[in-house]
């Protein structure tokens, strides 16, 4: 309090809390992310730092400014600012947002991941709760908390959660454990991973709402989108092999799209890991409508 002027709180989670805050001397307006000590140890805090503070030099990833305390119960460090909240806090259930700002947003983070990669890093936790707000229409928007990173390569116990971020290779990791009698699986951290929660933010952010549950085939919408992607893939070979020209029965889930949207999807959200798109890619998807009834003109 001596040296900062606290103006509100940004988030709390059980990673802690960040409060937006004024340094008294500079004017400095920052973002104060608190850490706390009893289930932070000093080494992943000061990972965390030295990584923000390496990514600094991309306009869509969150910075450190250099600055590091601690207190009694909290180990912390500033940030560039979010001034405007999360992703997730504006993106309308069942409506989403304006396709115009999904494909800013879009842009954006795919530049960011991009760029994490060619550093030979993968976030691995891409999701609206990471995307931090510089203005209200998201013409400014950075990807942020870099507690799940890991370099490209790196060997890591397998971690499946019920999430749609959650891609298929995590299910079979865990259903290998499961066979092994909970022996621990070691998997391979692969860029892949931030390809498909790329693609799941995309839907999100068009639909405010999840194509489905679990990236799991016991899961109905996702057995559903990998029988399209199949019939998709049959089609494909015999228009080659014979001239049919007929098209396929849409995944339900994703009717409302424009055919060069279902293309993204499908190169996003390839089952297999090895196939799936980089974020390179996504400038090749924009500037086309996404949606069947959009207008993306503004």
């Amino acid at each position: 309090s001596d040296h900062y002027r606290v103006i509100k709180l940004l988030g709390e989670g059980s990673y802690g809390k960040v409060i937006l805050a004024v340094h008294k001397k500079r004017g400095t307006l920052m973002a104060l992310k608190f850490f706390p000590r009893d289930s932070t140890s000093l080494l992943s805090f000061l990972r965390e730092y030295n990584l923000s503070l390496a990514f600094c030099t991309h306009p869509s990833l969150t910075s450190a400014l250099g600055i590091v305390f601690s207190t009694p119960n909290h180990y912390v460090f500033a940030q560039q600012p979010g001034l405007y909240g999360d992703l997730y806090d504006v993106i309308i259930p069942e409506m989403g947002l304006a396709e115009t700002c999904v494909q800013r947003v879009a842009s954006q983070i795919s530049g960011a991941l991009s760029h994490l990669h060619s550093l030979g890093f993968v976030h691995r936790d891409v999701k609206p709760e990471n995307i931090f707000l510089c203005d209200r229409d998201c013409r400014w928007v950075k990807l942020g908390d870099f507690g799940m990173v890991k370099a490209v390569g790196t060997r890591v116990p397998c971690v499946w959660y019920s999430s749609p971020y959650c891609t298929p290779e995590a299910e079979i990791a865990r259903k290998k454990e499961e066979t092994e009698s909970g022996k621990c699986v070691l998997v391979s951290v692969e860029a892949s991973t931030d390809s498909w929660a790329l693609g799941i933010l995309i839907y999100a952010m068009l639909m405010g709402r999840l194509p489905w549950a679990e990236s799991i085939l016991d899961n109905v919408a996702y057995k559903e989108y990998l029988g399209w992607r199949e019939q998709e893939r049959t089609l494909t070979e015999m228009k080659g092999l014979y001239g049919i020209k007929d098209g396929c029965q849409v995944a339900q889930q994703f009717r409302a799209f424009t055919p060069l949207a279902c293309s993204l999807f499908q190169a996003f959200l390839h089952p297999e890991p090895k196939f799936r798109a980089t974020p390179e890619k996504v400038p090749g998807f924009l500037g086309e409508a996404w949606l069947l009834s959009a207008d993306i003109s503004g």
